[in-house]
């Protein structure tokens, strides 16, 4: 529990021997994990050692589904709804994510690995980019005060890199089954994708940039989602630093017109959003392949309580309760998940 590691892709790093807040190092060398909070700085930790491995050891005391206090109450997110709306009604905005944040006092400080809570969520509730990024503090002079502990359940791509060529996947439309769906979804997922092309536009050569799937449905533990992938070849001179400011924060989470949707979030949600809508993930500099997540379905600690982040796309034709049932259904399967007590053992 005090080593630094971090498990993506059924890899195991281990061996903390960097750590940065420039993402410009991510052109530089060796192998590299990405925590990149939605409205803080990024941190960039270069690790020893990578190899194939199950989960690492650790261990994880339920946490109580009853215990968990929301940033929002029921009322404050209908009227936070009801104002991006107004928004959309007054031309400022065509979509925007309302989020907000649940916290649970830890039960057990010496039963709070990230580890182990990333094994009980693979087991539970398992996901495309799964994965956890534990460092201690102390474990580098550069890890801030209490450490940095994430675990995530993400089901969403954020950055995919093979080469000059990466792929987004942004996730746009959410429910119990296919029927749940509604026209409200196909036109949030097409306002993302368009989205997604500009962005990534700014990076890639012109005319390379491409949506070889649009609207492809994709179940998941307890819901399905509506998911499109948009590709594109990036210039010879494009940066990772380039790259996350053409990008960044992700294009699903944050809404249409990007820039509109910034302030406006900011001035309807109550709380931050810490590493909850942002990415987290890997990149080997070596090879230019990257696999980056938005930072949904994820968990982290801080302050002596477990965090866990939900919310839903707001447009015009949503309905205020119908969004709140949204960021419950999502929380559901996991804090139902997160209650149980769980041991990896080491490896």
């Amino acid at each position: 529990m005090n080593e630094a590691s971090a498990h993506f892709s059924g890899q195991l790093a281990t061996g903390l021997i960097d750590l940065t807040d420039d993402p410009a190092a991510l052109d530089s060398a060796g192998w590299w994990v990405v925590v990149a909070p939605y409205d803080k700085p990024g941190l960039y930790a270069r690790f020893a050692e990578v190899r194939p491995a199950k989960i690492t050891g650790g261990a994880w005391a339920g946490v109580p589904r009853d215990s968990w206090a929301s940033s929002m109450t029921r009322g404050q997110y209908v009227a936070a709804v009801a104002r991006v709306r107004e928004h959309i009604a007054a031309g400022d905005v065509y979509q925007a994510n309302v989020c907000r944040v649940m916290s649970a006092p830890i039960p057990d400080p010496q039963r709070a690995d990230v580890a182990g809570l990333a094994g009980l969520l693979a087991a539970g509730n398992p996901a495309p980019y799964g994965g956890f990024v534990r460092l201690p503090e102390g474990t580098h002079r550069r890890v801030p005060e209490g450490g940095v502990h994430v675990v995530t359940a993400s089901p969403e791509l954020f950055l995919r890199r093979e080469g000059s060529v990466v792929e987004s996947g942004p996730i746009k439309g959410t429910g119990r089954t296919a029927a749940d769906l509604q026209p409200k979804d196909t036109a949030e997922n097409v306002m993302i994708v368009d989205l997604v092309r500009n962005d990534l536009s700014v990076v890639c050569r012109t005319g390379s940039v491409s949506v070889p799937r649009l609207l492809s449905l994709e179940e998941h533990p307890g819901l399905v989602h509506l998911v499109s992938y948009v590709r594109g070849e990036l210039t010879e001179d494009a940066t990772w630093h380039d790259v996350f400011d053409a990008t960044f924060p992700p294009g699903s989470v944050t809404g249409a017109p990007k820039s509109s949707a910034l302030r406006i979030i900011d001035e309807v949600e109550l709380a931050s959003r810490g590493p909850y809508c942002g990415a987290i993930g890997w990149v080997d500099a070596d090879a230019k392949r990257a696999e980056l997540a938005v930072a949904i379905r994820t968990f982290w600690l801080a302050d002596g309580a477990v965090h866990f982040g939900t919310g839903a796309g707001i447009t015009w034709g949503s309905d205020p309760e119908h969004e709140w049932a949204e960021t419950e259904l999502k929380a559901k399967t996991l804090l139902s998940v997160t209650a149980v007590s769980w041991e990896v053992d080491d490896l």
